[in-house]
């Protein structure tokens, strides 16, 4: 594990900036710390294009005491707009040495330890994607689950857009992160509690409330379903749903910290791209609420 930085800020969170979207960039244009020991953590799906990510990267590392980054899918894209040749986990690997050359932590790095308010706890940011198994009701396999999502015209776009390459599939892909983070993971000191930040939830029920309910099977994997309680897990950090809230399971907090499109965030009546306090809580702990935002995500098809 990486030494902490500050002991007197907040670990904050944000996710699915989308800065293709001109408002999504003037919102990062505006975002600052509170305090000059705050952390960020970037939960995914900052842009589609190298350029765009390292111009939000830079621009938030350049204010924040610590800025922790995980990919969503839309950062592993193959875009049209992209010069950058790479893709797969050439592509993902490009990014993390690009995170690198910021001074930002990626999956592939020392855990931070936090010790501000709050804390100590490990903050560990995951690669994981996502491997079909949020399947739809009725459906036992992917196949099946793909053959009904196609019927219904509710496909992510990474079906035509996010290679593996090297590995045959994005669930092979996703089994092979998801062996490695687990042997990380256990490593951890038994006496340090964690926030695991991942662009997908570790558990499907956040998915609950989608409106298009077969889009889950891209948003996360039931090997992951026990993680929130086997790894002593303060808080679960994820985006990816475009739905801002605060659920909990197991008496452990998840937070969706997600700015999602232009197009759902407009309507909403709190102001766009707030940051999300992690640490220390920002609700009590015997709140089963939610964050602002709760029941007003739109919960469609996107991605």
């Amino acid at each position: 594990m990486e030494s902490k930085v500050g002991r007197h800020g907040n670990l904050l969170a944000i996710s699915d900036l989308h800065i293709g979207y001109p408002e999504n960039r003037a919102l990062v244009e505006r975002m600052r710390p509170e305090t000059d020991d705050d952390w960020l953590l970037v939960a995914g799906d900052v842009a589609e294009t190298v350029a765009d990510i390292r111009w939000a990267l830079e621009t938030l590392a350049g204010r924040f005491a610590k800025v922790v980054w995980v990919p969503g899918n839309h950062e592993l894209w193959t875009h049209p707009k992209e010069t950058v040749p790479y893709r797969g986990v050439e592509r993902y690997e490009h990014l993390v040495a690009v995170c690198r050359d910021l001074g930002v932590v990626t999956p592939e790095d020392p855990y931070p330890l936090w010790e501000g308010p709050g804390g100590p706890v490990v903050v560990a940011p995951l690669f994981l994607l996502y491997d079909y198994t949020f399947l739809p009701k009725g459906c036992t396999t992917k196949d099946e689950g793909l053959e009904y999502a196609y019927g219904t015209g509710v496909v992510c776009t990474d079906e035509r857009v996010l290679y593996p390459d090297p590995y045959p599939s994005r669930d092979a892909w996703c089994r092979a992160r998801v062996a490695e983070t687990e042997r990380r993971l256990a490593e951890l000191p038994a006496d340090l509690l964690t926030v695991l930040v991942n662009h997908y939830p570790l558990d499907r029920h956040p998915t609950d409330i989608l409106r298009y309910p077969e889009f889950a099977m891209w948003c996360g994997t039931e090997l992951t379903a026990d993680w929130h309680r086997r790894f002593r897990v303060e808080v679960m950090v994820y985006g990816h749903l475009h739905i801002p809230r605060t659920t909990w399971l197991d008496g452990v907090r998840f937070e969706e910290v997600s700015v999602g499109y232009p197009r759902e965030w407009r309507p909403r009546p709190e102001p766009p791209g707030r940051l999300r306090r992690i640490l220390p809580m920002e609700v009590s702990a015997g709140d089963r609420g939610t964050a602002p935002g709760v029941g007003r995500g739109r919960g469609g098809a996107r991605k």
